[in-house]
């Protein structure tokens, strides 16, 4: 595909949408929608056989989810998604990490956004004071058993794609 044109349709702090004009192979005209964020990182908080989780309304599914620990700078930040990874465990959570190891990275929703997400575990755990964003009120964290996490999993209780993507990733890790 060759990109012909491409405009920003809308712009806030954490993202901007584009539509992009493109030219199929065969020649033949497309348009494409797609949302730009910066990369992302999901941290998840590893400790006796079990995880700290966050949950928090999500405006666009009308609910509360259950998650592992998430999110981008605000801001045009230059740092690196372990920084990221660190700030995001203590902003949300207020647990500080000894070891943070990166499991990998993927892509969010190759679909619509080009937004990527880096994987880190953190494990020696300790516990200070949170710090969350004004969208992040009425978050709570909680500590769960890998068996509770697992049947919260199964049960549909975790609908978090980055959630259920970190696991398989930590699973595939030996972990």
């Amino acid at each position: 595909m060759i990109q012909i044109a491409t405009r920003e349709v809308y712009r806030n702090r954490w993202m901007s949408v584009r539509e992009d004009d493109i030219r199929h192979p065969d020649g033949s005209p497309g348009i494409y929608g797609v949302v730009d964020k910066p990369t992302a990182a999901l941290v998840i908080p590893m400790e006796n056989d079990g995880f700290h989780l966050v949950e928090q309304f999500r405006y666009a599914l009308s609910r509360r989810s259950w998650e592992f620990p998430q999110g981008t700078w605000p801001d045009d930040r230059q740092t690196t998604t372990e920084e990221l990874a660190r700030a995001e465990l203590a902003q949300e959570t207020g647990l500080r990490a000894a070891t943070v190891e990166r499991l990998g990275s993927f892509a969010i929703a190759p679909g619509f956004t080009s937004q990527r997400c880096d994987l880190f575990l953190a494990t020696g755990l300790t516990v200070g004071e949170t710090d969350r964003d004004p969208e992040e009120q009425g978050m709570r964290q909680q500590w769960f058993s890998r068996a509770e996490f697992e049947r919260m999993l199964r049960a549909e209780e975790i609908v978090d794609a980055l959630t259920l993507a970190a696991y398989a990733r930590l699973l595939l890790r030996g972990r």
